[in-house]
């Protein structure tokens, strides 16, 4: 009797099968920039599908381990990563996943809208990156800040050339040290403290908590400059080499790949998830590091500047995820046989996955929209795009986040046994969407944030005008669509009055979490129906039911259902 052995379902080609990402494209670079980006992105989708898609298995089954010690007792600190990991580094180099927003010629060819290509390549890249896309995503954010006017010269020009170069062989990644025990998410409680040399340089001492990307040169840390006070205002932001080859304290004997003097890798840590991402305790002794700016001012405003970007690429990496998953989810149910046919012909089974569809088309939107504003902010100081954007990256980062992980369940659910075997590498869509919510601020951290930005800032003010447009660009689409983003809208706008009288009340609090997932949601159905307006079929199927999924908590399963091929 012969064995069944189940075919491994294959996705659609991560480009040229998603429509909603090529129709957002066409609407957001315009014909001719969709075409300058189009032969960028296919080179990138094709490797992903083949060779990256094998690398991103070998780097899951060969995950990082630290060498403490050389062979004869001398203290390496040497973090050894697979060919796989190694081969996704190169090639987010070589496609210019972080470099692109910041090349002449790509802001030549595209403006502020870099940052869409940019937000585009992130979409085929991460979701099989083995979660390189977060070293990624930390050196963007160390780019942001180097690029910074009140960065020292010399600093940026020795430090960002490699940041953003595209050439395998010279391009380095980022770390990013804040994260203390004691304080975690409260920088406040930050214990690092950096002392002044003589020659302008800086010595950090100090213990780091969660340490991703161990193994990158450099990192930006975060450290209370000796004397300046309380508080996390005054935290400054350092860059600290993290080998010997960039630490002017490193003497000619010792070799350049050893640490730097002063940087210790205590242990790596061992995840739920992001498991060939080296992650790790790092202790500091008079550490050598390069202030980001004056440190006599207070500093945080500016590391800021790092977390913003950092949150949007975490944006994209939930919905990046959230899409590469119900690839995958819809190509196992056109394979798979069940009790009376095609588990793609069951009605139910087709529902399930197309609320999901909905999730990821908004999602995408949601985060889409982030990168849209950053690149305003950077490219043409927009004050429109930077005061929307306060809002709107905590708000993206938080509500991906949460979606990416209720996804993630469902689709491994979608693979019944074969979903919880590790062998499958379905289980690490779980795992991995897991930090999403975590890294950068949990969700109850960002609302918060959120809370400041409506309450302090008016950063409420353009999400009400979006709103409010939105209202009237879906009135000819749908006046039940409209009547509903009408009525959240008018509440929305009492609701932020009444926090604005007193934003510390208890049940303004408490209450806050629910306040920026209904903001976000609110802000996500207006921009599936901006695209829709704009003549995107997918996107006003999607504006409708997520309206009715996430605004009125409707069941939209019969609707996903019959809408499943129009929804991707």
């Amino acid at each position: 009797m012969s064995r069944y052995v189940q075919p491994v379902p294959t996705p659609d080609d991560p480009y040229s099968g998603d429509p909603l990402l090529r129709s957002w494209l066409e609407r957001q670079l315009g014909p001719a920039g969709h075409a300058a980006a189009k032969g960028r992105l296919a080179d990138l989708a094709a490797d992903v599908a083949g060779p990256l898609r094998a690398a991103h298995a070998d780097a899951e089954a060969h995950p990082p381990t630290l060498v403490r010690y050389d062979p004869w007792g001398a203290r390496v600190d040497r973090v050894d990563t697979s060919a796989g990991w190694q081969a996704q580094r190169a090639a987010a180099a070589r496609h210019a996943v972080v470099a692109l927003p910041y090349l002449e010629s790509a802001r030549g060819t595209w403006g502020a809208a870099a940052r869409v290509v940019q937000h585009a390549l992130l979409h085929l890249y991460g979701p099989e990156s083995a979660t390189f896309s977060c070293p990624v995503a930390m050196a963007d954010g160390a780019a942001a800040l180097l690029s910074l006017p009140e960065v020292d010269a010399e600093v940026r020009d020795a430090w960002l050339p490699r940041l953003i170069a595209t050439d395998p062989d010279t391009a380095i990644v980022s770390g990013q040290w804040m994260t203390e025990s004691q304080g975690g998410s409260d920088l406040s409680r930050s214990s690092t403290i950096g002392r002044p040399a003589a020659d302008g340089s800086w010595r950090l001492t100090g213990e780091k908590w969660f340490c991703s990307a161990a193994d990158a040169p450099m990192a930006v840390a975060l450290a209370r400059p000796e004397d300046a006070g309380r508080g996390s205002r005054v935290l400054a932001p350092f860059l600290v080499p993290r080998y010997a080859a960039d630490s002017p304290l490193a003497g000619a004997t010792i070799a350049p790949d050893a640490p730097a003097p002063g940087v210790i890798v205590h242990r790596l840590k061992y995840k739920l998830g992001t498991r060939a991402l080296p992650t790790a305790e790092i202790g500091l002794r008079d550490a050598y590091a390069l202030p980001l700016g004056d440190p006599a001012v207070p500093g945080l405003v500016r590391a800021m500047t790092l977390v913003v970007v950092t949150r949007v690429h975490n944006a994209s990496a939930a919905a990046a995820g959230m899409r590469r998953g119900l690839a995958y989810a819809r190509a196992y149910a056109e394979a798979r046989q069940v009790a009376g046919g095609r588990l793609g012909e069951s009605p139910l089974h087709r529902g399930t996955l197309g609320a999901l569809a909905v999730d990821a088309a908004g999602a995408f939107a949601l985060a889409g929209h982030a990168f849209a504003l950053l690149g305003r902010v950077e490219v043409g100081a927009d004050p429109e795009a930077a005061a929307e954007l306060r809002v709107v990256a905590p708000l993206a980062k938080l509500a991906t986040g949460r979606l990416a992980v209720s996804s993630a369940s469902e689709y491994v659910e979608a693979f019944g046994g074969a979903g919880y075997i590790e062998d499958t590498g379905v289980p690490r869509l779980l795992r991995d969407a897991q930090v999403l919510p975590i890294w950068e601020g949990t969700t109850n951290v960002l609302a918060l944030d959120v809370l400041r930005a409506v309450t302090r800032e008016d950063a409420g003010g353009p999400l009400l005008r979006r709103l409010a447009a939105a209202v009237d660009l879906a009135r000819p689409i749908s006046p039940a669509l409209a009547d509903t983003l009408a009525a959240v809208t008018d509440e929305l706008r009492g609701t932020l009055a009444e926090v604005t009288v007193d934003p510390t009340a208890v049940e303004v609090v408490a209450g806050a979490r629910g306040l920026a997932l209904r903001m976000a949601y609110a802000l996500t159905t207006a921009l599936l129906v901006e695209h829709a307006a704009w003549g995107d079929e997918q996107a006003e199927a999607a504006a409708r039911l997520w309206a009715r999924r996430w605004l009125r908590h409707e069941d939209i399963a019969a609707d996903a259902h019959r809408h499943l091929e129009l929804l991707g």
